[in-house]
């Protein structure tokens, strides 16, 4: 299987991990529309939203909401945008939920692996 998320949860290929369980893994996608931008990933491969169990959906929930708990402490964030694609606009074929904090002033985009470092410091 040539999918980028199996490898990044292989660890094949690296990743700004910002959470990690026995189900998934939580990691900034690396080109971000906000600050602290992340996508959470089951570790399991499930094509879509049609091929999740629904147990695994509601942990990925969970998880978005510690996430977005930590962006208000750590980024500052006032907002969470939730984005999951199926089909046609689904870029990587492996079910990913999208984190995009929001904020009410507009600052310019920080280099990952500097929200990184004020994420896990």
């Amino acid at each position: 299987m040539d999918c980028i998320f199996c490898k990044i949860i292989n660890g094949d290929i690296p990743s700004f991990t910002l959470y990690e369980d026995d189900l998934v893994k939580v990691f900034l996608d690396v080109n971000p529309v906000t600050n602290g931008h992340a996508l959470v990933v089951p570790k399991k491969h499930y094509k879509d939203l049609h091929d999740i169990p629904n147990d695994t959906l509601l942990h990925i929930m969970e998880t978005a909401r510690k996430m977005d708990k930590l962006f208000q402490e750590k980024l500052g964030a006032e907002g969470l945008t939730l984005i999951q694609n199926n089909g046609l606009p689904q870029e990587v074929k492996h079910f990913h939920l999208h984190l995009e904090p929001k904020y009410s002033h507009k600052d310019e985009i920080m280099n990952v692996e500097d929200v990184y470092n004020q994420i896990m410091h």
